[in-house]
């Protein structure tokens, strides 16, 4: 029987139900790849969780950014109560990797700022992994970044017992080498502190509870869990596991024997720098590892010690370095979400590193096993996972040929690693499989999510001809206004939306643009303004593609849709025709010459799937209805704020009330943050920013966030001894 228990309410509908056995008996089946091709608004989250619960092992959920992967996390918690929903994504609010610039001799220090919350709740993942057997992990591309090796995680973990002989000197030594300081004053995360015979400590992965440790003598005699603000028991307990506080640790004997072995390295890369004749770079990587190993010998730490995890850990060179996945006791099910996005992520994340690694090794900043403290490889990252499902409206070639199941199917049977450049034929053919006539032929495991229980059909598709596509956009415009909905129009370039919402608003039309060069801040409120109604249309160009909710928006209009290419390719435009999927007239109008690839694509992609809804519709008397759905209380917030703000600059309510605005702002982001709602967080940080800004306060005024930190840039000498800055 599963141990992951579903607390829902709510029953399989539409194609829900059929996409949940099919996917729950391929897995069972021991099938590795398996495809669920959804449409937004189809339930893609409930059928990963009804899968979940069926087939009851421990699951990994990968998504390609950090807010989605919240509101992934948010929704599993609600569905998995009673089990081990944990949230695991890079715990940098701000992050500058070191560098190198060798053309201008500029050395960038490494500056981040980690945010607690994200932190504790990743050393939380960990420590369910190996503690539980009923655990989800909501993670971002984090997951395939060295984490330090579990057995040495696991090994220096701390079980107490009431009763258990071990003394108080004992426990405060364990609980430094575990990385936790001592602070008799302030209790908090990560901390502890020691009166007479009672310990309290705050494990690294809680919140607001305290762990209190009484002794009498040399024996353990009680154990009870406290309120680190009031100091009341909560809980008494008879036993209990203190975590390490940091993700990196290593056994005192097991440092000693690698500070051996990054010595060892350095005196040969130095005479090898020396050799060479390169003098500036072996006194400057001798200095560097000299001052790193005096820091690890008398802290244990060191700034940058992940750069010596190959010998913190005892691998071999270029051997896979331990990551999330191999926290897992069995490898995990993994769903990969909007996969035709994240697959390629993975994919990138190795030379991206290692090209900027590389550079700091040849000019002596780094010893060369630095280049092993890197992300996985995409044959690796296949290697430690088991069995597979792709979520994605629009699967790309890769997901959909390793879904298909013939008798010399490669990857059906496949054990070993998959390189991304290997691709699997359906069996018998020597022709590459066209990508959606895969699932009619009956032998492929892409299962098809099509049926929306709301009863909303895909937008109608018109192509009309390129001449005169301005004024015909203009006049679909007039039309959808007069009956107050909303319009996307999508460009190929910035001018093209500049000069287009210049023309638009000399005809009186109440439109805005949108592109990459738009703040966070503008984006929000752009966006916030077209679902109130200040705004009729909006002009954009890639951003207009995915993510965006807009109810209210009936009408997409894609200028220069036959131009092939990133942004009008069969992906791209399936991603921007599903921005009217949510309004009952949604329409989408192409503007095009050719019938491309990606245009015939789209067209027999949305004629089959709105066949498929009004049979369901008709079959079970359903009325489509448009999406009804509030606008966010964050932008609500955010526009409060900004009154707020303009009020204190406009009336110069002194330094005082300046600097509780921005206490009050920074407050609220520091909730949200707790909340995981990471969007809100940062616009509200922006909106600090532009308050310091406006009000002439430095950014480090009135507590500035790590995450404001300007950028620091050194500049080397040069080898002629000049002193850049």
């Amino acid at each position: 029987m599963s141990g992951f228990r579903l607390n829902t309410e709510y029953q399989p509908q539409g194609d829900q139900g059929q996409a949940i056995a099919k996917l729950t008996k391929s897995l069972r089946a021991g099938n590795r790849h398996q495809t669920l091709m959804g449409v937004t608004g189809s339930g893609k989250t409930f059928t990963m969780a009804n899968v979940i619960a069926e087939v009851g092992k421990p699951a990994l959920i990968f998504s390609h950014n950090k807010t989605l992967a919240a509101q992934l996390y948010s929704e599993f918690k609600n569905f998995f109560p009673h089990n081990a929903v944990e949230y695991f994504v890079s715990y940098f609010d701000y992050y500058q990797p070191e560098a190198y610039i060798a053309r201008t001799d500029t050395y960038i220090e490494k500056d981040s700022a980690v945010n607690d919350e994200i932190e504790r709740l990743r050393l939380s993942s960990m420590g369910a992994l190996i503690t539980r057997q009923d655990t989800i992990i909501v993670a971002s591309v984090s997951c395939i970044y060295g984490l330090g090796s579990p057995e040495d995680y696991e090994g220096m973990m701390l079980p107490l017992n009431v009763g258990m002989q071990m003394s108080r000197e004992t426990l405060l030594t364990k609980l430094v080498d575990m990385l936790y300081e001592r602070n008799d004053v302030q209790l908090q995360r990560g901390k502890f502190r020691a009166r007479g015979d009672v310990v309290e400590v705050v494990p690294a992965y809680l919140e607001d509870e305290a762990i209190r440790i009484e002794f009498f003598g040399d024996e353990i005699d009680r154990i009870s869990a406290v309120s680190v603000l009031t100091g009341t028991v909560t809980l008494k307990m008879p036993n209990y596991t203190i975590f390490p506080a940091k993700q990196f640790v290593t056994p005192g004997e097991k440092l000693r024997k690698a500070i051996v072995k990054i010595r060892e390295e350095m005196e040969e890369r130095v005479a090898w720098f020396e050799k060479e004749g390169k003098l500036l770079e072996a006194q400057r990587l001798k200095m560097r590892t000299q001052y790193d190993i005096e820091m690890m010998q008398e802290m244990g730490f060191c700034q940058g010690i992940e750069n010596y995890s190959r010998h913190l850990t005892g691998r071999e060179p270029g051997a896979t370095p331990g990551t999330l996945l191999d926290f897992f006791k069995e490898p995990p099910l993994m769903f990969i979400d909007e996969s035709h996005v994240t697959i390629p992520q993975i994919g990138g994340m190795f030379e991206g590193d290692k090209s900027r690694k590389t550079v700091l090794v040849e000019h002596g900043f780094r010893l060369p096993s630095a280049l092993d403290n890197r992300p996985l490889r995409f044959e690796e990252f296949m290697g430690k996972v088991g069995q597979l499902v792709y979520v994605s409206a629009t699967p790309a070639r890769f997901e959909i040929e390793n879904s298909v199941v013939g008798n010399e199917s490669y990857i059906a049977k496949a054990a070993e690693p998959v390189p991304m450049t290997r691709m699997v034929k359906i069996s018998g053919s020597s022709e590459p499989v066209e990508k959606f006539d895969v699932t009619s032929k009956g032998r492929s495991l892409v299962v098809e999510q099509i049926i929306r229980p709301t009863g909303l059909l895909d937008p109608i598709i018109t192509v009309k001809p390129l001449e005169g596509q301005i004024d015909e956009t203009i006049e679909l415009c007039r039309q959808r206004v007069e009956r107050r909905e909303r319009v996307l129009v999508t460009t190929l370039t910035k001018r093209t939306a500049e000069d287009l919402t210049d023309y638009l608003r000399n005809l009186n039309f109440k439109v805005r643009y949108l592109h990459s060069d738009i703040d966070a801040i503008e984006r929000v409120e752009i966006l916030r303004s077209l679902r109130a109604g200040d705004c009729d249309v909006l002009v954009g160009i890639n951003l207009l593609r995915e993510g965006l909710d807009l109810p209210e928006v009936s009408l997409v209009c894609i200028l220069d849709a036959d131009k092939e290419g990133f942004l009008r390719s069969e992906s791209s435009l399936i991603q921007t025709a599903g921005r009217a999927a949510r309004h009952v007239n949604g329409e989408v109008v192409l503007f095009a010459d050719l019938q491309t690839k990606s245009i015939q694509a789209l067209l027999s992609i949305s004629g089959h799937r709105r066949r498929l809804q009004i049979e369901y519709n008709e079959k079970h008397g359903i009325t489509p209805q448009t999406v009804q759905r509030a606008v966010q209380e964050s932008l609500q917030i955010l526009g409060k704020a900004r009154e707020v703000e303009e009020s204190v600059v406009r009336e110069g309510g002194g330094d005082f009330a300046i600097t509780e605005t921005i206490r009050e702002l920074e407050q609220e982001m520091a909730a949200a943050a707790t909340k995981l709602e990471y969007e809100r967080a940062a616009l509200l940080r922006d909106q600090i920013r532009e308050l310091k800004k406006r009000a002439g306060l430095n950014a480090d005024d009135s507590g500035a966030l790590p995450a404001q930190r300007k950028n620091v840039v050194y500049a080397k000498p040069k080898r002629g001894g000049k002193k850049g800055r």
